[in-house]
């Protein structure tokens, strides 16, 4: 995947030579109107830019793009991305996100194009470029069209510090997203436990990060029962990767934890076969973490964090774990496996416990978890479960970047019925009501006394099997990387 090439102009939009020039518009009273910096642009239409528009049956609504030829600019076309209705003094950052990504997605095959876009939400803009022009083609026997070779944004304050800096960090995590989809968009019979663990390090060697890969030997050593039951079924041994960034007068630490299932089949509790497919997406939440500690690094945070990523194929076969069995997990405590379908939180047990062991401030792990958080919340929105205060916080944060988790309970009277008449609980319980925060209680279990932890679950936000929207491509979408991120900015600012 290429990302275009982005630069800063002030320019006059009027006198910016492209293929393609884009403005915005917004959904007025009377029909759609030209969004702030694309005036020097509507008065080369004599100030009828609005009502030719309209003309064309634009409304201004989100995300619509018209078409039409550039008469007057030094551009061949003129490109109108609807932001849809603005509530207060200006669009929201999601709105120009959304706008700038859908422009992209309309440029596709085109060598240069320039934005007002950045006059808005300059940050915004480069993100939603970014992740607009994205596409997965690595398997496809015809190229088809590239994303658009290089944007110009324009902006007033071309050569301020401040404009720099949003287009450096704006690009990074732009682009550190696109490596959680690429890595989801992989086929399991190409990233399956040991490639995954290849890939991870080698992502994270080329980033500067320190490295370590727990084989299943190593694994049985240790005692990761979790990890080692899950993976028991498939011909893939699993991995366990460990990703380090210390970073400059890292003041805090952070442990990251991301579920790596490349592909569950539900093992013995076999899946239905419809949709079974899209599996492949069960590793979403590792590839959030590695692409977060990607970013990190490339972004130097100035804090201490480290990243446990388990990676398993869940499968049946002769050797698979069976409901009924008993898990001695690491760490030592004991589980009764009644549904091998559920599956992630035994790894990302393993994986709490470990990583609390090295004594971190904050805990944020995130996964796949549970169906029954596309049924709570829909596709589109995470949920947040863990530590009130800390939870609240990363909803906060989270619905500040467009990614819009939702804070979830995690009520004790639900806790019981994970209790187990073997082992110390068992791995799900015996009802489906309430099966998001069960999963979550469960996880609870293994969270250090005291450790403010947050699990961000993603089962339908992390893939998108409908049409692109937005910024927001077919298949898997890198959330909930942006999420993670703006937390780690918020705990290397204020703790």
């Amino acid at each position: 995947m290429s990302t275009p090439k982005l630069a800063l102009t002030d320019t006059k939009a009027a006198k910016l030579t492209a293929d393609v020039l884009v403005i915005g518009t917004v959904s007025g009273a009377d029909g759609p109107e030209i969004a702030p910096g694309g005036e020097e642009v509507a008065a080369a239409f004599d100030g009828d830019l609005a009502k030719v528009l309209a003309t064309l049956g634009a409304t201004g609504k989100a995300e619509e793009v018209v078409k039409l030829p550039a008469s007057g600019l030094r551009a061949d076309v003129l490109l109108a991305v609807g932001l849809g209705k603005i509530t207060g003094d200006a669009p929201t950052g999601e709105q120009v996100r959304r706008a700038a990504g859908s422009a992209a997605r309309a440029l596709s095959g085109i060598g240069h194009a320039a934005t007002t876009l950045g006059a808005l939400d300059l940050a915004a803009t480069v993100q939603g470029t970014v992740l607009g022009a994205y596409s997965f083609r690595k398997y496809k026997s015809e190229p088809g069209d590239d994303p658009v070779g290089q944007v110009d944004l324009i902006v007033p304050d071309a050569k301020d510090d401040a404009a720099k800096h949003a287009l450096k960090g704006g690009t990074a995590i732009g682009e550190s997203v696109t490596i959680a989809r690429d890595l989801i968009n992989t086929p399991p019979n190409d990233l399956f436990p040991a490639s995954f663990a290849e890939r991870a390090s080698e992502l994270g060697r080329s980033a500067g990060l320190e490295v370590e890969v727990l084989d299943e030997a190593a694994l049985r050593k240790g005692g990761f029962g979790g990890i080692l039951g899950v993976g028991a079924g498939s011909s893939r041994p699993p991995r366990l990767v460990r990703l380090r960034h210390k970073g400059p007068k890292a003041a805090k630490k952070v442990a990251l934890v991301g579920k790596g299932v490349t592909f569950d089949t539900g093992g013995i509790s076999l899946k239905p076969a419809a949709s079974m497919d899209e599996m492949t997406s069960d590793m979403s939440g590792a590839a959030a973490v590695i692409a977060t500690m990607v970013l990190v690094a490339k972004l130097n945070y100035p804090l201490d964090v480290t990243a446990t990523v388990p990676m398993v194929e869940n499968m049946p076969s002769g050797t698979a774990y069976r409901p009924g069995d008993v898990l001695s997990m690491y760490g030592g405590k004991t589980v009764e496996i009644l549904n091998t379908d559920a599956e992630g939180r035994l790894i990302l047990a393993d994986a709490i416990v470990r990583a609390a062991e090295d004594e971190p401030d904050y805990l944020i792990e995130t996964s796949t978890l549970t169906g029954a958080q596309v049924v709570a919340l829909g596709k589109r929105t995470p949920a947040v479960m863990g530590d009130e205060d800390f939870r609240d916080r990363v909803a906060k944060l989270s619905q500040a970047t467009g990614e819009g988790a939702w804070p979830m309970p995690l009520p004790e009277e639900l806790r019981g019925d994970l209790d187990s008449k073997l082992a110390d609980l068992a791995n799900v319980a015996g009802h489906r009501w309430g099966g998001m925060l069960s999963a979550g209680l469960f996880l609870k279990e293994f969270v250090a006394e005291g450790l403010p932890w947050a699990h961000i679950d993603v089962a339908g936000p992390a893939y998108n099997t409908n049409s692109p929207w937005g910024y927001t491509s077919k298949g898997g979408t890198g959330v909930p990387v942006r999420t993670i991120a703006a937390v780690l900015a918020d705990i290397a600012e204020n703790g």
